[in-house]
């Protein structure tokens, strides 16, 4: 179980990374990150919110919300900087859908602003941004099998290159 959780977190942080490596916002980092001279991950560079900031607001949203966070393995020590992710006990939840929207509302209160939502029978996933950030938001399933998760990650060629070499890793495993 904890294998198959963590593929499916790594698989939903690759396709974060896929989807929104071409998009102007990460020009816009690396463009940030190269005037500020600093080498330092473009999560930490011109006062964009590191991954620690990223886990406290989606904790505080989402814990005000109604949900209490479904311990997971976590991530790979090498992703720590450019990932974070945040798994809902939905068991816990008086309402899991109202506590989703809930915490979304929330988010873009503090700042995160809607990008693409996809949606299919029995899930929905809302992107939301903020600075370097791209944040994916899931609901899926029914009623005793349902799951919603936050992950977030860093737009940069650093992350991506981490992204993959772990990717690598575990497909070699």
């Amino acid at each position: 179980m904890r294998k198959a959780r963590w593929a499916a977190a790594a698989a939903g942080v690759v396709l974060l990374v896929a989807g929104c490596s071409a998009e102007g916002d990460a020009k816009d980092a690396k463009s940030k990150a190269s005037r500020s001279g600093s080498s330092a991950a473009p999560a930490e560079a011109g006062g964009s919110p590191d991954a620690a900031s990223v886990t406290k607001e989606i904790s505080d949203a989402a814990t005000a919300a109604g949900f209490t966070e479904d311990p997971s393995e976590g991530l790979p020590a090498s992703l720590k900087k450019c990932a974070v992710s945040w798994h809902a006990d939905v068991k816990k939840a008086a309402d899991p859908k109202k506590s989703y929207d809930a915490t979304l509302t929330a988010l873009e209160k503090g700042g995160w602003k809607p990008g693409r939502d996809r949606e299919q029978p029995g899930s929905v996933v809302r992107t939301l941004k903020k600075s370097v950030w791209t944040l994916e938001a899931g609901y899926r399933g029914r009623d005793s099998f349902l799951f919603i998760y936050f992950g977030a990650t860093v737009d940069s060629a650093e992350c991506n290159k981490a992204f993959n070499e772990e990717l690598a890793k575990r497909q070699r495993s």
